[in-house]
Formats: structure tokens, sequence, C-alpha cells
């Protein structure tokens, strides 16, 4: 059996997009080993064809060169005489290849910011980027899309029995990990407030939902009669939540892309990065891209944003029209309806004068 070594620590949605492509590479016969961080393990634990090395990542970075040093000759001595016939490390980051450096393989693949074939190419969906960089095919027409691969394991639920209100799950944090913390990509924590009140105001019920590092959010909704398991939840518990939500509203971080495994139907809100990348491409996911007409969207080029204060291609999305999706998923999920993923924009914002910008009219 031919055997395929992938190198992606993290993070949580980077993973979840390369998992439809190291899906292909398994129906086709290999054996897939994934070196990931302590974090994401769980996720790909779900996958029983995945075999998964987990590297404690905070102690590989950013706890001293001593530190990284002992991990990364751990992962050594964990892949030091396996055989792979493709090694593939999913970064631009040179430095990542010396996880890799006692394995050998007839075809070792690393991300190139010059190579076209290596490449994940801009306004391109990342799940269909790695599939095609991991199956080595040619740069060529692809009529078809991959959509997430569902969750095949357990994912255990915590949430209570649904009753009989639609339930609504909010994501007001996250947009961060261990490297960064990503503030221009999450919609404003004064929207999802605005959202609740207009949710509950028609009789749903609210779950607000994050990680350990979202707790800075929940004080903004104790006055409103909301679910609030934030810091409550492991990923798979998340996942297993996601599962019993009618729709999830969020922004393009971790959670949207487990969201994207379940069932649960999902409006997800971006600015700065471009949906058409990072939107799960299955039914029942509708993008709300903010920053109509702005010459700078999207700003983020896969390393950095620009200096923005206003975040306001973010803050064109209102809770009205979040508000408006939501409705629309959950007729659509009353009739048995599934709808086109799809990205949504908002009216276009006019176009400013030359004389203001500095010019001269032609």
């Amino acid at each position: 059996m031919p055997r395929l070594l992938i190198v992606k620590l993290g993070a949580i949605g980077d993973v979840v997009m390369a998992i439809p492509g190291a899906y292909a590479m398994h129906r086709e016969g290999y054996a897939v080993d994934w070196v990931c961080n302590t974090v994401v393990a769980p996720i790909l634990q779900l996958y029983p064809w995945i075999h998964v090395i987990p590297v404690d990542e905070k102690a590989l970075l950013h706890s001293g060169k001593v530190s990284g040093l002992r991990v990364m000759m751990a992962v050594w001595r964990l892949l030091a005489g396996r055989k792979y016939d493709v090694c593939a490390t999913l970064y631009y980051d040179a430095r990542y290849n010396l996880l890799t450096l006692p394995v050998r393989a007839p075809r070792k693949v690393m991300l190139s910011r010059t190579e076209r074939a290596t490449q994940l190419l801009p306004g391109r969906h990342h799940t269909d980027e790695y599939a095609r960089i991991l199956l080595g095919r040619k740069d060529g027409e692809t009529p078809s899309q991959l959509a997430p691969i569902v969750v095949s394991g357990p994912a255990q639920n915590v949430l209570p029995p649904k009753g009989d209100k639609p339930r609504i799950a909010l994501v007001p944090g996250g947009a961060r990990n261990m490297m960064r913390d990503d503030a221009l990509r999450r919609w404003p924590l004064e929207s999802y407030v605005e959202l609740a009140k207009l949710l509950l105001a028609r009789g749903y019920e609210v779950v607000l939902c994050g990680g350990m590092d979202d707790r800075w959010v929940s004080d903004a909704f104790t006055s409103l009669d909301v679910t609030n398991r934030i810091a409550t939840m492991s990923l798979v518990q998340q996942i297993g939540a996601f599962n019993e939500i009618d729709v999830t509203v969020t922004h393009d971080t971790g959670p949207l892309h487990l969201a994207g495994i379940t069932s649960t139907a999902v409006v997800a809100i971006f600015g700065p990065t471009d949906p058409r990348g990072r939107l799960p491409q299955r039914s029942n996911c509708v993008a709300l891209w903010g920053g109509e007409g702005f010459a700078c969207r999207p700003c983020y080029d896969g390393r950095d944003y620009a200096p923005c204060e206003h975040n306001g291609c973010v803050r064109q999305i209102t809770p009205a029209m979040a508000l408006g999706e939501v409705e629309t998923l959950l007729v659509a999920r009353r009739e048995g309806r599934e709808l086109l993923p799809r990205v949504r924009t908002p009216k276009h914002t006019p176009v400013p004068a030359l004389v203001q910008l500095g010019g001269a009219r032609p």
C-alpha cells in the first residue's frame, strides 16, 4: 500500500480544508499519516483512515531553541525508518521541512509562492487547491469542487435536548491561534449582541459557542436570555453541538470550518479574506462578504492584512442582513430544500470622485 505523510500542524480551518485532499489520496489507496498539533489532533482522530502524529506546536515554535529541538527530535524518531511515497509539507515556510528531514520519499512536496504547481492560487478554494497539490494534478479545467468530509466518528453532543424553537448558534470570538490574533476577521461584538436580540425577539433559542480564549466576549451577553457554552466544550464536543444547531452564524474562524463538517446551516461573515477560498462548499452555507466597493478588499495576502483601523468591510454587514440569511436558511430547512453555497454582498458603496482622492478628473 502506498503511504502519504502530511505535515500540517494547524490552524483548525487550514487542517479541515486539507482533509478532502487527504481523503482523495486515501480513496486512491494511500495510507495517510498526518503530523499535526495537539489542538487539532482530536478532530483528525474522528477520521479512522488518518493515522495522527501529534506534536506540541507551542513547545516546537514558542518555547525556546532547546525545547523546539527536543520536539523535533521526537518527531524524527517517530518518522525514522518509515517509507513514504509522498511527503507533503503544506506550508510556504521552509522551516517546517525540518520536521521531515529523515523522511525519504520519491515525491516530496512543499507550498511555493513562485511555482504555480504548488501554490494555493488566489481566488480558488483552498480545499480544491490542497487536493490538486496532493494528487499532483495538472492545473487544468476542473468542473467540480470538493465538499467538506463530514465527520464519521463519534462526536458527543453536550447541549440539552432541542425543543420546538429554532436553535441558532453564534460564534462571536475566535480568529485567534498561538501564532497570531486576526482581529480584523471578527465581526464586531456589538453586531453579535444586536443579532442575538433580534433572534430572541422572534422566539428563537440562541447558543453561544467558542473556546477558552473567547471568554472575553461573554460579558456582552449577560443581560440576554442566551445559553452560553463558551469555554465549556472541547473541539469534538463543539462538532457534536453543531449537529444539534439549525443555523450557525460566525465569521472567518476555526469554528466556521468545524460547522462545515456537520449538518448545521451556516451564515459566515467575511471582510478582509475572500470567502470564495474558504466558505465550506456544501449546501446551506452562505457567506456575507462586506466591503463591496472597497478598493482594498480583500487585503489579506496569505500572510498579512492591510494596516486597517476601522475594519469597514466587516462592519458593512449589519445584524439585519445576517438575520435575513438565517431566516432564509430556516425556511429551506423546514421545507426540506438544500440551497447551494453562495456568496452575498451588500449594496455597492459609492465611489468617491477622483478629486477627493487627490487626483484630477480626466
